[in-house]
Order: C-alpha cells, then sequence, then structure tokens
C-alpha cells in the first residue's frame, strides 16, 4: 500500500513538471494611432535627496502653461470671446481652438440676450447654432 501511494505521489510530481502548454505568451499588438508621436514636454527634476518643486516637476501643458508665466506672458488666451455682430451661415462667429471641439457659454447676440447656454461647437459640424437665439459658431482652423 505504501509503495502505491508513492508511486503516485511521483507520478503527480512527474506531471506538475512537464510543460502543459507550448504556447508561447508573448503577444505584440499593431500601436495604430492617428496622432503622429509628440515630445515629451519635462521639466529637470529635483537633485538627490531634495524634494522637487513644481517647476522642476511640472510636465506637458502645465509646464509650458508655467514657463510662458515665468516670462510674464499668459499660454491660454482666456479672455471672453466679444461679440460685434450675430453670427450668420455666412459668416459665422470664429471661435479659436486648437482641439477638436469646445464649450462656448452663449448669453446672446448684440441686442438680444437670454440665459446663458452653454453649446458644444464642433470641428466636424460645418457651423453650430444657438438654439435660443440662433446665433452661428464656427471652429477656427
Amino acid at each position: 500500500m505504501f509503495k502505491s501511494i508513492l508511486s503516485t505521489r511521483q507520478a503527480v510530481f512527474r506531471a506538475i513538471q512537464k510543460p502543459i502548454s507550448t504556447r508561447s505568451f508573448c503577444i505584440s499588438a499593431k500601436l495604430s494611432s492617428d496622432h503622429p508621436p509628440t515630445e515629451i514636454i519635462q521639466g529637470p527634476g529635483a537633485p538627490l535627496s531634495k524634494v522637487p518643486t513644481d517647476y522642476e516637476q511640472a510636465t506637458g501643458l502645465d509646464r509650458l502653461e508655467r514657463l510662458a508665466a515665468l516670462k510674464g506672458e499668459k499660454f491660454f488666451d482666456e479672455e471672453p470671446l466679444f461679440l460685434t455682430k450675430k453670427g450668420t451661415r455666412a459668416e459665422p462667429t470664429i471661435v479659436p481652438s486648437g482641439a477638436p471641439w469646445r464649450l462656448v457659454g452663449c448669453q446672446g447676440a448684440p441686442g438680444e440676450e437670454h440665459e446663458l447656454l452653454y453649446l458644444k461647437i464642433e470641428r466636424d459640424h460645418d457651423i453650430d447654432r444657438c438654439p435660443e437665439c440662433g446665433n452661428v459658431y464656427k471652429l477656427s482652423d
């Protein structure tokens, strides 16, 4: 009886040591994107044994904004968009943006004020129109 338990145990250990599958787990996916690779914008970091400042560890747009502030400039245009006339289909109100869409708060065309409405202006659309006042918006190219 002892011999049969020992032989069964040895058979189990041999089965565990054998490779169960020869399938490779090395898989590589095709990297594809509509956007080309961009440069990584990062600070110099801190020397060893020192806690980095916000300037030293800032990356991306935050770093660009901080560098512009050091020069006394604004990186982002934060001024409101003043309307002098109502946008039409032929001459829409141009909204500057580098993104594929932008949120715009419309309070009405000059002389036709209404409650604040937020509109999502998209680059894919020819125009976007405020449902309240009919002002036409378009993203810049």
